[in-house]
């Protein structure tokens, strides 16, 4: 038996969409950017998918553009935010993924801003509080604080960061890769300037994900060429992908209560077997349902003999996850994450994400196979 629970790092193609997109490759070849029959019909359906994707988040079709990656959208929306309006201040959290915290570590290194890091429990959970005092202390800021954390499953109240940098006159943004296509995102009331989605997170290709640019505010290209993408981002469109992304978020959309409900039952059954199974056993990061990602669960394990090698003895025994534990003293090799929270360095931690597609079957397997790898390096 083979069990996939690492759906927070990429997910499966929906056969569905696999189709779809089939379809695409099979017979529209064209170039979008041609004004003959071949890339008007190429056009037309990137615009078409740029509709859909627009309807289900209530906003404008003008407000979305087609991108190559989550990481690539983050990118834009931090470094054109900033520089095109001469922020000299950015505030994030110590937990945010590295297409976030890279960024903003190496803009602040060439002198470009001063970065404040907001403080966060040790549940990985939003000190707003000390975001507002940040925000009071600087005349204009740049918010980076995403939805969801991609390896504890922390959720962050996005109407409240954004009720506070509308209050502060700052720009925000939000990495919602996590949660795009497993929440509603109602775009017409949220106050956020930019929002991220990667389409093989939810169902969908790799190499496409598209970024949600507020009207109210205006950014210059990070990638010049062409005229592609309303001389937003050059380059010729992912068509395949576009397509792609439009209807696994519309499936997404469509399935979303009854996966929210299969899921969210597989990680409470899963917390449930390994407090009865796995003697010491915790969980890092939030774990009430009303304030974590329903999709994730990271498991902090008791200290074992070779802790390090779990993840490849898991892998062994037919179970995909990922994960690690917190940097020793000293070191960066480590997840920044679980430092953050002030997790132990001597528990190995393991991220299981869960899918769709998953069962208490597979559950029930994993448990199984994790209570015979703990007593074993007991």
């Amino acid at each position: 038996m083979r069990v996939y629970f690492d759906n927070a790092a990429t997910t499966p193609l929906d056969p569905e969409v696999m189709k779809e997109m089939y379809k695409v490759m099979e017979n529209q070849f064209g170039n979008p950017s041609s004004i003959h029959a071949h890339g008007r019909e190429a056009r037309t359906l990137i615009e078409r998918s740029r509709k859909t994707i627009a309807g289900l988040l209530h906003t404008s079709p003008a407000e979305i553009f087609f991108t190559s990656s989550g990481t690539e959208a983050d990118n834009t929306a931090i470094r054109c935010g900033i520089i095109d309006h001469n922020i000299t201040h950015a505030i994030t959290s110590p937990i945010e993924h590295h297409a976030v915290l890279h960024t903003l570590e190496a803009m602040e290194k060439a002198g470009l801003i001063k970065l404040s890091l907001v403080n966060i429990d040790s549940k990985g959970a939003v000190d707003y509080d000390h975001l507002e005092t940040l925000l009071k202390e600087n005349e204009r800021s740049f918010v980076s604080i995403m939805h969801a954390n991609n390896e504890i499953g922390t959720l962050s109240d996005m109407e409240r960061i954004g009720d506070l940098c509308e209050a502060y006159n700052a720009i925000y943004h939000c990495d919602t890769v996590q949660t795009m296509g497993h929440y509603q995102h109602d775009l017409s009331k949220l106050k956020a300037h930019f929002l991220v989605c990667a389409g093989h997170k939810l169902h969908g290709p790799k190499g496409v994900g598209f970024l949600h640019i507020n009207h109210k505010i205006k950014i210059k290209p990070f990638i010049y060429g062409g005229a592609q993408e309303r001389n937003m981002r050059g380059g010729t469109e992912n068509i395949y992908g576009i397509v792609g992304l439009a209807k696994a978020l519309e499936m997404a959309y469509g399935e979303m209560e009854q996966h929210q409900n299969h899921i969210q039952g597989l990680k409470t059954y899963m917390m449930e077997q390994l407090i009865a199974n796995v003697p010491g056993v915790g969980f890092n990061g939030e774990t009430d349902p009303d304030k974590s990602l329903y999709t994730v669960l990271n498991v902090a394990f008791p200290e074992m003999e070779m802790s390090d090698m779990l993840l490849f003895n898991l892998d062994i025994a037919g179970i995909s996850a990922s994960g690690g534990s917190a940097c020793s003293s000293g070191s960066d090799i480590g997840s920044h994450v679980l430092t953050a929270i002030g997790a132990s360095s001597s528990r190995p931690s393991v991220r299981f994400s869960f899918s769709k597609y998953n069962t208490k079957e597979e559950v029930d397997f994993v448990v199984a196979k994790v209570r015979e790898l703990c007593a074993v390096n007991v």
